[in-house]
């Protein structure tokens, strides 16, 4: 099945380890809307949405794109990375994927280092993370789809 992943990984590439994970084990094209701000997408059967999460939301970059380039009625799935161990994170692109009448097919998660914002003056938090677990969980996860 034809396959895209539109990502945006910025801080510390915590999501583009996923990516990096499942593109080395399967016929994937990887879509960064940082290098990349538009791109045909009808051509491809399953298009994911990766993103760090930035105040409890995919990265604007991303939903911008989404908007712009998902076609309508498109199987979508989502991968996240996150420093906060709880929140509402899929709000956003669940919305724009349903006003397109997309199909959500499936999630993943998993904690990454986060230092955006105050958790800088931390240190940061999830700190070691994503770990080889949570990276082969997000191999795993895509070949379940």
């Amino acid at each position: 099945m034809k396959t895209a992943i539109v990502y945006y990984s910025k801080h510390h590439g915590n999501t583009k380890k996923l990516l990096d994970a499942i593109a080395g084990e399967n016929e994937v094209t990887l879509i960064d809307v940082t290098a990349q701000p538009a791109a045909d997408l009808t051509g491809y059967e399953r298009i994911g949405f990766a993103s760090g999460i930035y105040y409890n939301s995919f990265a604007k970059q991303l939903l911008s794109f989404a908007e712009t380039y998902l076609p309508e009625g498109k199987n979508v799935f989502y991968l996240f990375t996150h420093g906060a161990p709880k929140g509402v994170f899929l709000t956003s692109i669940r919305k724009i994927a349903e006003q397109k009448k997309c199909r959500e097919i499936g999630s993943y998660h998993c904690l990454g280092f986060d230092t955006f914002g105050p958790f800088k003056l931390l240190g940061g938090i999830a700190k070691g993370h994503p770990t080889v677990e949570e990276i082969q969980g997000a191999v795993d996860f895509y070949r379940k789809l």
